[in-house]
């Protein structure tokens, strides 16, 4: 996934306001995962949520282009490759050895279905441990299942 320089200008003015993606979630009322999707095209916000987040990061340069990219419909997902970042990679390893595990427990539990992506939330959050500092991440998805007809 390329990272447009829209993204980079999102990102930069977070840094130099000293924000979080907390933060901006909190000002617009929606979870900080959800924002961190915005500034990478994968969500649409409203012109309001737009308007405020431009607001709160004092984007003045190329306001209008941040603004149309923020509320514009999004092309989700990574693209058709392996992702190279170490960190994202790690998420698709864990369904290359795990995905097939964590399917049959989701129909043995509820049956013949998907959990859907679209009616979706993801949570991340810092466990400490004596061990080394663990991330903890909650998917929580509406259960589709499949229509026999």
């Amino acid at each position: 996934m390329d990272i447009s320089g829209i993204t980079r200008m999102l990102l930069e003015a977070k840094e130099e306001k000293g924000l979080s993606f907390d933060d901006l979630g909190r000002l617009i009322g929606r979870s900080e995962m959800w924002v961190a999707a915005l500034f990478f095209g994968q969500a649409q916000a409203t012109a309001a949520e737009a308007g405020q987040i431009v607001s709160k990061l004092g984007v003045k340069k190329e306001k209008g282009a941040v603004q149309s990219f923020l509320t514009a419909f999004p092309s989700k997902g990574l693209g058709p490759v392996v992702p190279t970042d170490p960190l994202i990679y790690r998420l698709y390893e864990i369904m290359q050895v795990y995905g097939f595990p964590f399917k049959a427990i989701v129909h043995e539990k509820f049956g013949d279905g998907i959990m859907s992506a679209i009616d979706f939330t993801m949570d991340v959050e810092k466990e400490k441990d004596p061990k080394g500092d663990r991330v903890k991440v909650t998917m929580s998805g509406k259960f589709l299942p499949y229509k026999v007809w």
